[in-house]
């Protein structure tokens, strides 16, 4: 405990810019020329890293830009873009002209398309229930509400991917893939989506959730606050301006 206690005592005695390297030992191995060349090589590998941690390293690596294409399948610098299949362009094109209101795809992973799910007739009540427990999914869903007394239909992409009970090459994958497919449904098929969500499960998709979400309250309204008054007893003496018309009369 002493000697722990005064260490930084003595390395500021010392002149702590003098000191390049800390080395612990236990034993005299530790302390050794061959003990200091471990210490290195230790220092400059990675660390190690959580499973999580490993994951979100894969994805990142993977997530690399994408030439856009529908019937072509790239890996660039931000993703991964699967081919859709012509059921799922010819869904999200009813969905833009509101043939229908929903639609959900997912990712062939054998395959390495994005194939059609279900496009079931969804109210808002109803959307929670869409989003699978045990599977990542791509949600296009055609959100009617009224906003400051306007009727609006406004088109909310949601990506619902649900914790860690995916493998971590699925989780991969739709993470890769999502940039690419949002590039191809806004850009080639034209689809106005007003706001892109994402999400762990369905519990999330309340009513009041999803109306802040596309309606978000960006600047709170400023509290005016009084002016304080100055401290009691000392505004010196009061003073009374006189009109023109006024004059002093002189006193003995």
């Amino acid at each position: 405990m002493l000697y722990a206690a005064t260490r930084a005592t003595l390395k500021k005695e010392f002149g702590g810019g003098h000191i390049k390297d800390e080395v612990f030992g236990t034993t005299k191995d530790d302390v050794s020329l061959n003990g200091y060349k471990k210490y290195l090589i230790s220092q400059s590998s990675p660390a190690p890293l959580t499973t999580a941690e490993e994951e979100l390293r894969q994805i990142k690596i993977n997530e690399v830009q994408v030439e856009v294409g529908v019937d072509t399948k790239h890996q660039t610098l931000q993703g991964v873009a699967f081919p859709l299949t012509k059921e799922a362009i010819q869904a999200l094109e009813k969905l833009k002209n509101k043939q229908l209101n929903y639609v959900q795809l997912e990712i062939d992973i054998q395959n390495e398309t994005i194939v059609l799910a279900n496009t079931l007739h969804t109210e808002l009540k109803d959307l929670p229930n869409r989003i699978p427990k045990d599977s990542a999914r791509y949600h296009f869903f055609l959100y009617k509400h009224s906003h400051e007394g306007d009727y609006l239909e406004s088109i909310v992409f949601i990506y619902s991917m649900p914790g860690y009970t995916c493998s971590i090459r699925e989780r991969m994958l739709y993470s890769s893939c999502k940039n690419p497919l949002l590039e191809i449904v806004e850009r080639q098929l034209w689809m106005q989506i007003i706001r892109k969500i994402e999400i762990d499960n369905g519990d999330e998709l309340t009513p009041d959730f999803l109306y802040e979400e596309v309606h978000p309250k960006h600047h709170a309204h400023k509290q005016n606050f009084a002016k304080p008054k100055g401290p009691a007893g000392k505004r010196g003496i009061r003073r009374l301006i006189r009109g023109p018309a006024e004059t002093e009369t002189p006193t003995d």
